[in-house]
């Protein structure tokens, strides 16, 4: 489920209802957030699953005995483009700021 609400909220950076949240959340609906603090946030995330899945640039470094090399081969390269999830989500909030940075000039 957490996984769900990240994407959620990276939705929010490149949607409208992330410019002003939605009058439906509690306590800070209809309110601008603050954007220093939605771009820390959304690099954090990146930041973190980025390290979480670099995990995967190693998968040939290691034997995986119950594999043939055929299949591990294939489980690896699929895998392998989960390397880049975090630099490309960290472009998200980096868009995010100039946008907004842009807005408020």
């Amino acid at each position: 489920m957490a996984g769900e609400l990240l994407a959620l909220l990276t939705l929010g950076l490149v949607r409208p209802w992330g410019e002003v949240l939605p009058r439906w959340m509690p306590l800070v609906g209809g309110r601008r957030p603050d954007p220093r603090t939605v771009t820390v946030a959304g690099g954090l995330g990146a930041g973190a699953l980025a390290l979480g899945l670099t995990q995967f640039a190693l998968w040939w470094a290691f034997p995986h005995p119950n594999m043939t090399p055929g299949g591990n081969t294939l489980a690896g390269s699929l895998y392998l483009p989960l390397i880049a999830w975090g630099p490309l989500l960290a472009a998200v909030p980096l868009g995010y700021h100039r946008r907004r940075r842009a807005a408020g000039a």
